[in-house]
């Protein structure tokens, strides 16, 4: 599915049924002519009524045997149905997941920024339950009753015109009411899905961060703001409730008071001799077997509108453009060398400039050590290498290719980085490690985690390779995650390194085998270093101190750390190998 995915309810929900489309024909089909038979059966007690009258006893024995034949063979239509129903439910299910999933994940670094995590994921479990909910709202609620109401109108206007005109106005009349009244309750619904929405997002970032909450005592805090969060989701999921009983009752008054003069109606013209007793009846089983699906069609309407609006909701959010798209001839990216080339790159942040006519050549196997205060551009650097944004100005170029004109995955492929926090899936540390390369072999990746100086600690754990790591890698410790994720870049083998402070927040024994680790995870490639500690740069063939976005000193540490710039206030105001912000 390369085209374009809809953003509104029913032409998503074709969308995805077109790969089931048969199944969704056939289920259809089977309601439709199980619904027209259902509601035709009223005509036994017609002919059954009839037949007496004249005396014919054998054709009154003949209908009371069909009667319950053709009951049974309604119902079984109908058992048959759910089998193609399932079937299309449950691949739509399959892929609203899968579609909605991959969308999401091409959405720039700053989608995700934005939002919660778990407000993205509840948005797609919305999207899917809606999905599922409008179809089997239509297939039992709204095609039977609407087939229902045909079939009845047909043999009202048969048996009186005016009953049957009476009939069809008060299905026009119910359906415009409901479809008016929907409208509301779609906008109703929409409130209720964002409310959910942060309610769920505050829940799973409460416990995402439950040991900060638990260290500074915040407890009570999130305790309110969650009450906070649920009191919104509440109020907004009973002005809603309140709002569809109102629909249900306004239905209810409709239609007991259309009964009363329909049956007012048959009654005189019976008396009158205008119908016969077998058409009285006839039409009076039919009010009777409409009036459920009649009061029905409001809890539909309502049940279609909520949906609706859950839908509309997840589906304008899920699906906005993507932000960063590869361009339509984009060719994969070739790394031969390594050369990273910055020409007039300008870059705005917030409409606030952190690069102007930016300018820097890295040469093939260079280690490049980037140096500056908070808020002097080092991880936008990153952030636009990795094009995790769209530069307005200038361009990028790997091996003389600019980034913006090759594809996003392979030029991700061409780099690995080993940020300050890893992020770690709560998978076994094997499934983590092969993560940098699903189809290495076992001998590598215990090669690349002997090399990262984490075979030891990992072989002491009670599972070894096989030790769930937690959310986020909760169970292991700062260092052992860091040299985790260490085996993971190794293992991925990119020519391009970035080490985002990746030792800052260890200590110094964590440190002495990280660095041990990075220095051979460094060897052979184009290195990228952000460090707070000063002493991690000291290896590094270059290094560049970045002032709002404009390289101010540029050379090696030994150069640098004498020349009485910027790099030697910072290195001689060191405390502990870290950065003393000013």
């Amino acid at each position: 599915m390369k085209d374009k995915i809809p953003n509104t309810p029913f032409a998503y929900i074709w969308y995805i049924s077109r790969a089931n489309k048969w199944s969704a024909v056939i289920a259809v089909s089977m309601i439709v002519l199980a619904a027209a038979i259902d509601q035709s059966t009223n005509y036994f007690f017609k002919l059954i009524i009839d037949s007496a009258e004249a005396n014919d006893f054998d054709a009154v024995f003949l209908y009371a045997f069909l009667f319950p034949i053709v009951i049974f063979g309604v119902q079984l239509l109908y058992r048959l149905s759910t089998f193609f129903i399932r079937r299309w439910v449950t691949k739509n299910r399959k892929i609203s997941y899968d579609i909605l999933t991959n969308y999401a994940l091409n959405h720039s670094h700053a989608y995700f920024s934005d939002r919660f995590a778990g407000s993205v994921m509840n948005k797609v479990s919305n999207v899917v339950m809606a999905a599922e909910t409008l179809i089997l709202d239509n297939m039992w609620s709204l095609i039977p009753s609407t087939v229902g109401f045909l079939v009845s109108f047909v043999f009202i206007l048969q048996t009186s015109v005016p009953a049957g005109v009476a009939f069809l106005l008060l299905i026009a009349f119910l359906l415009l009411i409901n479809k008016k009244m929907s409208i509301k309750k779609r906008v109703y619904s929409r409130a209720v899905a964002q409310s959910k929405t942060e309610l769920v997002g505050n829940i799973i970032d409460i416990f995402s961060n439950v040991q900060a909450v638990r260290q500074y005592s915040r407890r009570s805090e999130e305790q309110i703001r969650v009450e906070d969060a649920t009191s919104k989701h509440l109020s907004d999921h009973s002005r809603t409730w309140g709002y569809s009983e109102w629909m249900l009752f306004y239905n209810c008054i409709v239609l007991f008071i259309f009964s009363l003069l329909m049956i007012w109606f048959l009654v005189l013209n019976w008396q009158s001799g205008e119908i016969g007793t077998g058409d009285f009846i006839f039409v009076i089983s039919l009010l009777a077997s409409i009036t459920s699906p009649l009061l029905n069609i409001g809890r539909a309407f309502n049940s279609v509108a909520q949906a609706t609006g859950e839908m509309q909701e997840g589906l304008e959010d899920l699906l906005k453009p993507n932000e960063i798209v590869d361009v339509t001839d984009a060719k994969p990216l070739q790394v031969q060398n390594a050369v990273i080339d910055w020409n007039n790159v300008s870059f705005l942040f917030e409409n606030k400039p952190v690069f102007t006519d930016f300018n820097l050549r890295i040469e093939p196997g260079q280690r490049l050590g980037l140096v500056g205060q908070s808020g002097a551009g080092k991880t936008t650097f990153v952030s636009l290498l990795l094009r995790q944004h769209e530069i307005p100005s200038g361009e990028i170029l790997i091996d003389g290719q600019n980034i913006s004109k090759v594809t996003q995955d392979s030029l991700r492929r061409a780099i690995a980085v080993v940020p300050q926090e890893p992020a770690l899936f709560h998978r076994t540390i094997k499934e983590n490690i092969l993560y940098g390369n699903p189809n290495a072999t076992e001998e590598e990746m215990i090669k690349v985690a002997k090399q990262a100086q984490a075979h030891d600690f990992i072989m002491e754990l009670e599972k070894g390779y096989d030790t769930l790591v937690g959310e986020r890698g909760i169970k292991l410790s700062g260092g052992q995650k860091q040299r985790v994720a260490i085996a993971r870049a190794m293992l991925k083998d990119a020519p391009i390194l970035i080490l985002d402070e990746a030792t800052s927040a260890l200590d110094s024994e964590s440190e002495v085998a990280i660095q041990k680790a990075l220095e051979c995870l460094m060897e052979g490639r184009t290195v990228i270093a952000i460090a707070h500690r000063l002493s991690t740069l000291r290896k590094m063939d270059r290094i560049i101190v970045l002032e709002q976005g404009e390289i101010v000193e540029d050379g090696s540490h030994n150069s640098l750390s004498t020349a009485g710039g910027i790099y030697e206030k910072l290195w001689n105001h060191q405390a502990g190998g870290f950065m003393l912000e000013d």
